[in-house]
């Protein structure tokens, strides 16, 4: 044997006994040589590479840090949305979701698998041939960011997949994150240093990742579990798991970290048990949790429950108790938003709460305020519901201080002194009145909320435009809609405080860049009312072009999936408004540009060609999604609501008001065997 082929073959071995030894020590922590010798084969394996460059491949161990700082990170399209879960605060929340499950399925028996939920960051990774090609943060579920130089600095994650019996192309999902031990020993450095320390494990994790030179985060003691898949193609001999339990431990076999606490139960009764059992340990975990995910175990049964908008209808979190302290009311302030809304906020003495220091609580409206009786200098108890948002729960009237006075809304805005007007709403239990400031675009706080949320990440994510910037452009009359902002000049912008040529170039830079968009962006960026990420996407989606979505009626957005006539009046109005549609225009003609989405259009010579069926109920034998699908696979329209341009509605169990309608108006009515019986006649 040559020395080239003898160097070749003992680079080999390094690598493959490197990898085995990560193997054995993350995933399934059973280390199998100390720390000493698992340091000299990769001190060996380095000095034949510094000889040896023509040996370096990308997914060598020696490999993890290398990249060059990036300037910005590129955005990732997910094949697959990264969606979230629906939550459960109580017992009685998990068994309503099992009894919704069982429906669904038409059985008394499912499977669960049951794991911690972890207090990280959900990521993305994808393998080709086993290799780690890329990861990507979940972001909107829909776009995430690109952070593969940062993820192949994770030693958890392996670069290479074990084995041989993985698909070509599988993407796994996971939570990067930072154990307890990890977290104090990085703070005690950043004190050490005379830095400011993260607030909590989570806070670290995501500042770590999102790092532009990766050189800083591998210098971070990041963590890494999986949970589940995303695309999986060119499976060998066609050999997948049927069970979500076997598939996460396959990604196990093939070297991916997964949760030793991960169990597998055959009823709901048992998965509370395991709750409680989780719950009582969570402060021994080395990791930090925030409650506990059920999901059903069998795939077939996950793809027969489907989905809603924005979760799986097979997985949900239980959520630990939130956490709760007592702290006192400094004053309560009336912000106004971007749509004119009034919401109390209660201003508070700091105190640290679910491991965040909170000052603030959103006291959401006047009802709510006057429900809790909240007063300035109050006690209350403040907790962070669901661990994220800071609200008042309750008042202490026993150490409430004496001549303290309700809370009255004031009738001006506090901002622009225009009159206060009130538009009923219905809850979901009781009616109320919703405080809205009729200034429109005369007050300030309308026009500055409007224009954080045009510049913001999900919307036309221009970086560098923050809200000190904005109130500066916004009080100087530099702008006065979100258009200007695309006439802005850099003499102009270097005169403001806190600017200079380099920083102004910088914004006007961010700014171009923002003009090569997505129509769900931009129509997100107009800041309609109730038009949220999900909502945009499904309005561009379904029209396809920003004129057609422009003149729609009421009618034909409520064909919208997700927009009921709520939403279909803001967004009608929205662009009927002569003002809205020169900002539009404008904007147009500054260049803002994106690609239009082919929207599928109907042949007439399928059978159902002109057609409108509307689907109500429960469907037994296929999801709602799937009845759609072939409906439309027929050529027809398939509608959220029922009206007189209705021609048939799908009744499953359970239908409700949409029913009613229909018989009102005499529009023909199909149950679900009716529905398969009109299937069958057209062989689909």
């Amino acid at each position: 044997m040559s020395g080239d082929s003898k160097i070749t073959k003992r680079v080999d071995v390094l690598r493959e006994q490197i990898n085995y030894h990560n193997y054995r020590y993350y995933v399934i922590d059973d280390p199998e040589v100390p720390d000493a010798e698992y340091d000299r084969l990769m001190g060996e394996l380095r000095q034949i590479e510094e000889k040896h460059p023509s040996l370096i491949v990308a997914s060598s161990p020696t490999q993890r840090v290398g990249a060059t700082p990036l300037s910005a990170f590129s955005q990732v399209t997910h094949e697959q949305a990264m969606l979230s879960l629906g939550n459960a605060f109580s017992d009685d929340d998990v068994m309503n979701f099992d009894r919704r499950v069982r429906e669904r399925l038409n059985t008394d028996h499912v499977e669960y698998v049951a794991e911690a939920k972890l207090d990280g960051l959900a990521i993305s990774l994808l393998y080709e041939n086993g290799e780690l090609v890329r990861a990507a943060t979940r972001g909107d579920g829909a776009t995430g960011e690109d952070v593969t130089h940062n993820v192949r600095t994770i030693d958890a994650i392996p670069l290479l997949l074990r084995g041989n019996n993985f698909p070509r192309r599988l993407e796994v999902r996971g939570e990067i994150f930072m154990a307890k031990e990890g977290f104090c020993k990085l703070n005690k450095a950043q004190l050490n240093k005379q830095e400011k320390p993260f607030v909590n494990p989570r806070n670290a994790a995501a500042g770590s990742l999102r790092q532009l030179d990766p050189k800083i985060t591998a210098q971070r003691p990041l963590s890494f579990y999986c949970y589940s898949t995303g695309i999986v193609e060119h499976v060998p001999d066609d050999a997948w798991p049927q069970g979500h339990y076997q598939i996460v431990r396959a990604l196990r076999d093939w070297g991916l970290p997964v949760q030793k606490e991960m169990k597998l139960f055959k009823n709901i009764s048992s998965c509370l048990t395991y709750y409680q059992e989780i719950f009582a340990m969570r402060d021994n975990l080395p990791h930090d949790i925030d409650g506990v995910v059920y999901k059903v175990n069998d795939i077939a049964q996950q793809k027969m429950l489907g989905y809603l908008s924005r979760e799986p209808r097979w997985a949900i979190a239980h959520k630990f108790p939130a956490q709760e302290a007592l702290t006192k009311v400094i004053d309560i302030d009336i912000q106004v938003g971007r749509t004119g809304a009034l919401t109390p906020v209660a201003r508070l003495e700091p105190v640290f709460v679910g491991g965040v220091t909170v000052t603030n609580a959103t006291l959401h409206n006047e009802s709510e305020v006057l429900r809790k009786d909240v007063r300035n200098g109050d006690t209350v108890i403040v907790r962070r519901a669901g661990d994220v948002i800071p609200e008042v729960v309750s008042v202490v009237l026993s150490q409430r201080p004496e001549n303290t006075s309700m809370f009255v809304l004031p009738d001006l805005c506090p901002v622009c002194g225009s009159k206060v007007i009130k538009e009923e709403t219905i809850s979901r239990s009781t009616p109320r009145a919703r405080a809205r400031c009729s200034g429109g675009l005369i007050c300030d706080a309308q026009r500055k909320e409007g224009f954080k949320h045009f510049v913001s990440r999900q919307a036309m994510d221009i970086e560098g435009l923050g809200e000190k910037l904005i109130e500066q452009l916004i009080n100087q009359n530099e702008v006065r809609t979100v258009a200007d902002l695309y006439r802005l000049k850099r003499d102009r912008l270097s005169r403001l405080e806190r600017m200079a040529d380099k920083s102004a170039d910088n914004v006007l830079a961010a700014i171009e860049k923002s003009k090569s968009t997505t129509l769900p962006r931009f129509l997100f960026a107009l800041g309609i009312r109730e038009v949220g990420v999900a909502t945009a996407r499904g309005l561009a989606n379904h029209f396809g072009t920003l004129d057609a979505v422009m003149s729609a009626n009421m009618e034909t957005l409520i064909e919208v999936s997700d927009v009921g006539p709520i939403v279909a009046k803001h967004t009608y109005e929205f662009f009927r408004d002569e003002r809205n549609r020169a900002v539009v225009d404008q904007l147009i003609e500054s260049g803002l540009n994106w690609s239009d989405i082919a929207v599928d259009v109907t042949d007439d010579a399928l059978p159902l060609s002109g057609d409108t069926y509307v689907l109500t109920g429960t469907l037994l034998t296929m999801t709602r999604d799937a009845a759609k699908e072939q409906l439309q696979a027929l050529g027809a329209k398939v509608s959220g609501s029922v009206s007189a341009k209705t021609t048939v509605v799908v009744a499953g169990e359970k239908a409700g008001s949409k029913l009613t309608k229909a018989e009102e108006l005499g529009i023909k009515v199909l149950d679900e065997a009716g529905l398969n019986a009109l299937f069958a006649t057209y062989s689909l």
